[in-house]
């Protein structure tokens, strides 16, 4: 059986994302399990990337996603549930810098080690 996550891993790869990554999120937050964040080289790929993958979801029987950042798409955030996806153009994703945010241990993990 195929899960969220390895679906989106799966369309991004597809898709040719760039640099993806996949971020365990249980215990640091209530809102998702992962997130994946991922480039696009253009402003359109981004685009593409998440039109395909808000129709992959819905078609695979995983609901239908919450899709923000189409107007532009240089940042395209997709809400699925245990799953959110961030796709961005590299100058954008290296000015947000996710990734240091999401990925430090938290003081009560740190206290655990």
């Amino acid at each position: 059986m195929t899960t969220l996550l390895d679906l989106v891993l799966q369309s991004l790869d597809d898709d040719k994302a760039e640099d993806v990554i996949s971020i365990e999120l249980q215990g640091k937050t209530s809102f998702a399990d992962h997130m994946v964040i991922a480039n696009g080289r253009s402003s359109r790929q981004v685009l593409s990337m998440a039109d395909h993958l808000a129709r992959r979801i819905k078609e695979a029987g995983f609901g239908t996603v919450q899709v923000e950042g189409k107007a532009q798409g240089d940042w395209v955030l997709i809400d699925a549930g245990d799953v959110i996806i961030h796709l961005f153009r590299p100058e954008v994703r290296a000015f947000y810098n996710l990734e240091k945010m999401w990925s430090v241990t938290l003081p009560s993990e740190q206290a655990a080690l």
